[in-house]
């Protein structure tokens, strides 16, 4: 009984499983059908986004620099086409990408990752997307030391909350701001009106000073200086006098301060100053070297 009636079990058997094979198939293909559905269909609505001006953001609300004032604020960082910017809560990248068309390399650091996608999206219209990036990131867990130019547009707290990352970069680094200042950290300079911009027009530039304080050894006697930002005091001590230093003055690693009659003026470069020293009407090399601590 069992031998003459195996071969017919088997091909039900057989029959079963391929029936249920097909059954799988089709749940499978119909996964990869509605899958591919749902793709297209986040990859449209995230094509499709376009921001608002006022969104909430991470920290901000999100209000983009006008086109006007983002020109003036790379006319006033000097930017070139050796430069590399990093802005900061970088939008929609019209920052960066007006930076890219100027020839410098450029980086948006964008917590929004709609807007990081729609900056790529840009960037690759206005044919950029070689020399601008974006990257979705917290611009305070993020490192940008090799930026020589920063560029943001922050709430003023925000800005004191950066002011120490900015105080550590490479001096002569050039920092600027829409709008909002750094606190105490006075700007070297600021453009009030802005042709063609008619709301939060006003834009500042301040230059990462090098560190100076403390005490130097020079031909001219000991040179004991102090320094708030890019600002300098002090006094030179020489074997007969003690002559304070006044309008002492960094542009990132270019110091200048007056003792007496004297002007000096030097080349920061770690612990050494060299330029010249005017007195007189006449000129001579100077040079100062830090003494340790």
């Amino acid at each position: 009984m069992f031998h003459r009636n195996g071969p017919l079990k088997r091909r039900k058997v057989e029959e079963c499983m391929m029936f249920f094979a097909g059954i799988v198939r089709g749940i499978a293909l119909s996964c990869l059908v509605v899958l591919a559905g749902w793709g297209a269909a986040f990859a449209q609505e995230a094509k499709d986004f376009q921001p608002k001006v006022g969104q909430e953001g991470k920290d901000v609300i999100w209000v983009p620099t006008p086109e006007a004032l983002v020109e003036k604020m790379l006319d006033m960082a000097k930017l070139t086409p050796q430069d590399y910017l990093v802005d900061l809560g970088s939008g929609d990248g019209r920052t960066v990408i007006a930076a890219a068309k100027r020839g410098a390399r450029a980086l948006g650091i964008e917590y929004n990752p709609d807007m990081v996608e729609l900056s790529k999206r840009n960037a690759a219209m206005a044919g950029v997307s070689g020399r601008a990036s974006f990257v979705k990131a917290d611009i305070f867990e993020s490192d940008f030391s090799d930026a020589t130019v920063v560029t943001l547009f922050l709430l003023p707290s925000l800005n004191v909350k950066l002011r120490p990352k900015l105080l550590e970069m490479k001096p002569g680094t050039r920092v600027v701001s829409n709008s909002f200042d750094m606190g105490d950290w006075s700007a070297d300079e600021t453009a009030e009106r802005v042709e063609g911009c008619t709301s939060f027009c006003r834009a500042l530039l301040w230059i990462v000073p090098a560190k100076v304080a403390g005490t130097w050894s020079s031909p001219q006697g000991e040179l004991q200086l102090e320094q708030t930002f890019q600002m300098v005091t002090g006094r030179l001590k020489s074997t007969t006098a003690l002559t304070p230093v006044s309008d002492g003055r960094l542009a990132g690693n270019r110091l200048t301060f007056k003792a007496g009659e004297a002007r000096y003026s030097g080349t920061v470069s770690g612990n050494v100053i060299e330029g010249t020293l005017s007195a007189g009407g006449s000129e001579a090399a100077w040079r100062a070297t830090r003494l340790a601590n």
